[in-house]
Order: C-alpha cells, then structure tokens, then sequence
C-alpha cells in the first residue's frame, strides 16, 4: 500500500511558519483551512505525544519523521531523504545549526523553509527559557525502518 504524503504550497508554510511566531489569525487559518497536522508538528515538536500520535494516525510520516529530525535522530532525517521531502530534511539540519542546508534551500528558492527553520529554532529556544525539556525523539513510537519495508 503506497501512503500518499500532502504537500504544502509556499504560502501554507509561510501561514505555519506564522504560528509558529504565535499568530492567532495563521492559527485559526490553519485550521479552517484543514492544515490540523501543522499545527500538531509544533506540538509535537514542544513534547506533546499525543500531537505526535496524531501524526502517526494521520498517516503524516514526513511530519513524525520531521520532528523526530529537528531533535537530532539521523535516521528520521534519512527517511525524509528517501521518502523524497528533502525541503523538510534540510529545514530540519538547519534548526540543527548546518549552514549548508539553508544555502541549499535558498539556492532553490526555497526561503519559506529556511524562515520556518529559524521560527522552530526560535520557538525551542523560549521553551527552553521556560524550563519546558522535550525528551527529543519518540523512537519507540514510530519505526521508521519498518514503514521503509513495508512500502
């Protein structure tokens, strides 16, 4: 069974990358306008497991596997390489710090994720100030190996 993973337009990203900045109108944009995984990969991000397991139900892998990315888990980055969402992979390495994934991205004008990138960052950071500590990866949750068989 081939699982078909939703794309997203440059304005949809740059409407997500506004709630990340905490936006009540890209908010309430994005889910009157059926984008619910979105604002669940933020959750999700900022330790909230049941976001994470609406992801997985979802079918939404590239987002599990995006969040999973942004917390340094190498092979939730490789999996976005081979299920094909490199733009997620590269704004993923670059809330990690690597520079060559946002010249990448800008080269193929691609500056909505390099933004969305900086707005996780961003977000990580004041969560931080605010004592709240992700537990980083849901690597018992999701199998990304067995979703690569099994497709």
């Amino acid at each position: 069974m081939k699982v078909h993973l939703k794309t997203y337009p440059k304005e949809i990203i740059e409407k997500f990358t506004q709630y990340v900045y905490n936006d009540t109108a890209a908010f309430n944009f994005l889910l009157l306008n059926n984008y619910k995984e979105l604002i669940a990969t933020l959750d999700a991000i900022r330790d909230d497991k049941y976001a994470f397991e609406y992801l997985i139900k979802s079918k939404h892998y590239h987002l599990a596997a995006f969040v999973n990315a942004v917390w340094d888990d190498e092979e939730a980055f490789h999996f976005l390489v081979q299920i094909n969402q490199p733009d997620w992979a590269a704004c993923a390495k670059i809330i990690d710090g690597d520079e060559k994934a946002e010249k990448v991205l800008l080269q193929l004008n691609k500056k909505h994720f390099v933004d969305l990138a900086y707005a996780i960052q961003s977000r990580i950071r004041e969560d931080g100030d605010r004592f709240i500590s992700p537990i980083h990866t849901f690597q018992n949750i999701f199998n990304f190996k067995k979703y690569l068989k099994g497709h």
